[in-house]
């Protein structure tokens, strides 16, 4: 007789009904071919960051004020063959280190002077922040509360919708597609905290899988402080300090500081840190002197963090609407995500092995910005940018523990409650997310009435041709629908699908809205100074001054590749012509670039003078010599 079989029990529960969607099937075809799992992870990874960074990148001119004085430092860098110290307009331009300026410098030598090139760092930099966010995600995002092991497609699941999060927001994609340090510097920094999160995770393997004498913990610390110095020499010490104040609240939280300490090896990783950075700072303090720490050190960064720079001022509650617009619609989730992990728990965290901390080490990330950038005096909506990749880890998980969640009895320490708790939250965001798609659907649709009230001087007929444009229809037609897929979604119990519908429609909105709209934009804005610009390099006389009056619009500089003078007062610009007239080497006449409304005070609307080019809202004039030295004759000043 044969031997009676013994049943064969299975190893974890069946998933529900749910859960057996193609998705989910999918993933778990992949988790039986990781090779292919990487292939279409690779492929939707390369659609969201073409969508997000790539598309259209070089489309339209750049924009004033700030961009052009990035873009214009760095091609001086070239034809100065000066590495060391950026210039603008024939002055020193002490804002930010040079590392974005390097990086567009070789973008030119490699693609030529033009935007696309200006952007493409900015751009590679989001690209790089949202690869380590995805390849983090997959290795360590684990439910955070579960009994169970989570399915191992789990982690597919999360990486996507984790790097879907990162790329697609406003706070990102704008900043990704501006020539800015911003990005760059939002970059290193998540970047750092990421592959320290990555070396500390991987404590089990420190003595193993050793090359050129490190182990793998010791090489992505390694990568860690590389990125900080690179952070450093991209907008200065807040890329080093923050950092620094994040890890060290998650260690003192986890109670990990003294054990990570020595495994950071900081008597290591920070001489790397200053062999990177310190060279470049020792140079340009040496070529410059008390201007370079006066202005950089001083001004740029003591200064703005505790007095308010520009008129940048802003109320505490600043970065809270910053936030819940930059990051929208993701913004919404983030209560929810965040209130589920139970911070005042601290016990929960602690007893949990490290690669499952992910969840607490992201919300150390996101409060620690929040807090760092709300404390400062000095406050820009870019500041918070560095925050948002942790915000999408966050939410990230949120959604894929409810995408995997198997059946699970409560627990002891209460862990079923709290994956309820984060059920109910999820509700409630959904609701939220319904409530804040329908009034954006709103407020567009009636803006046909109110639009035509924003007056711009440099593009006065934008708002009528945003409307004409019927863009807006589109923009309010896509919200709606949007609303109704949240709604159908939450009547029928399936708020952990929320995340799709507003994938869809913000990809919608991008493409068919935000791209046209930019666009419109541009042509009304910056295309009449891009105009003027090649009307410049035609008709301007050798050694023929430029004066920008009223106004400052560096693009001018930078597509003319001439420098100029800017006066912001009549006053000022009276007594430079004046001054300009007596000189008897100077050329006969002055290029002046104005508005038309500006004429009367600069005494032109009778004197003579030739209209060169008249584009937008501005206008180019050539006047001679002679005409102001024939006021100043009469008396007639400022």
């Amino acid at each position: 007789m044969a031997a009676e079989r013994s049943p064969q029990l299975p190893t974890s529960p069946p998933p529900s009904i749910e859960s057996r969607s193609w998705l989910h099937r999918r993933f778990q075809a992949w988790e039986l071919n990781p090779t292919q799992g990487w292939f279409w992870v690779a492929a939707v990874f390369g659609a969201v960051i073409t969508i997000a960074f790539l598309f259209g990148l070089g489309s339209i001119g750049l924009v004033d004020e700030t961009e052009p004085l990035f873009a214009e430092a760095a091609r001086q860098m070239i034809v100065r063959d000066d590495w060391v110290t950026p210039y603008f307009n024939e002055a020193t331009r002490f804002d930010k280190p040079p590392l974005i300026y390097w990086l567009m410098a070789i973008s030119y030598q490699l693609f030529g002077v033009n935007e696309w090139a200006v952007r493409l760092p900015s751009a590679l930099s989001a690209i790089v922040l949202t690869g380590l966010v995805l390849y983090l995600l997959q290795r360590h995002g684990v439910p955070a509360f579960s009994k169970r092991p989570s399915p191992r497609y789990g982690r597919w699941l999360t990486a996507l919708l984790g790097a879907g999060f990162t790329a697609l927001n406003l706070e990102t994609i704008a900043w990704a597609r501006v020539g800015v340090s911003d990005m760059l510097l939002s970059g290193c920094f998540g970047s750092a905290l990421a592959t320290f999160f990555l070396g500390y995770a991987t404590h089990q393997y420190h003595q193993s899988h050793w090359l050129f004498g490190f182990a793998r913990q010791d090489r992505w610390f390694l990568l860690s402080y590389l990125f900080i110095a690179l952070g450093i020499l991209a907008k200065g010490p807040v890329a080093i300090v923050l950092p620094g104040v994040i890890v060290l609240g998650f260690l003192l939280y986890v109670g990990q500081f003294w054990n990570v300490f020595m495994e950071l090896k900081p008597w290591r990783g920070l001489p790397l840190v200053a062999l990177l950075t310190v060279p470049w700072y020792v140079l340009v303090i040496q070529a410059n002197g008390e201007a370079y720490t006066r202005s950089f050190f001083g001004y740029h960064n003591f200064d703005r963090f505790t007095t308010t720079v520009n008129n940048h001022g802003a109320p505490w509650y600043f970065y809270f609407l910053v936030v819940l617009v930059g990051f929208a619609p993701w913004s919404l989730f983030l209560p929810a995500a965040i209130a589920r992990l139970r911070l005042w728990q601290r016990n929960l965290w602690v007893k949990k092995p490290r690669s499952s901390q992910l969840a607490i080490f992201a919300a150390s990330w996101f409060i620690g910005t929040f807090i760092f950038f709300t404390i400062a005096a000095t406050k820009l909506p870019s500041y918070v940018l560095p925050l948002m990749p942790a915000g999408a880890i966050l939410v990230a998980l949120l959604f894929s523990d409810e995408m995997t969640r198997l059946p699970e009895r409560r627990g002891a320490d209460g862990t079923s409650e709290v994956m309820q708790r984060g059920r109910e939250g999820l509700k409630i965001a959904g609701w939220l997310n319904f409530g804040f798609v329908l009034i954006l659907a709103v407020a567009i649709a009636s803006s046909y009435r109110w639009i035509q009230v924003i007056e711009d001087p440099a593009m006065p007929d934008f708002p009528l041709a945003l409307r004409d444009s019927g863009l807006l229809f589109w923009g309010a037609a896509i919200c709606a629908e949007v609303a109704i897929g949240i709604f159908l979604l939450i009547r029928q119990n399936r708020r952990r699908w929320l995340w799709s519908v507003n994938v869809i429609g913000f990809v919608a909105l991008l493409l068919c809205v935000l791209a046209p709209a930019t666009a419109l934009m541009d042509q009304h804005r910056q295309a009449p100074l891009r105009q003027i610009s090649e009307t410049l390099i035609e008709q301007r006389l050798p050694n023929e001054e430029l004066l920008m009056v009223a106004f400052e619009k560096p693009t001018v500089v930078f597509y003319t590749q001439r420098p100029m003078l800017f006066f912001r007062r009549t006053r000022s610009t009276f007594r430079h012509l004046q001054e300009f007239s007596l000189k008897q080497d100077a050329p006969d006449t002055v290029l002046i670039l104005t508005q038309p409304n500006r004429l009367k005070r600069l005494g032109l609307v009778e004197q003579p003078y030739d209209l060169v080019e008249e584009a937008g809202s501005y206008v180019l004039l050539r006047v001679p010599k002679q005409t102001f030295r024939d006021r100043l004759a009469q008396g007639i000043g400022p």
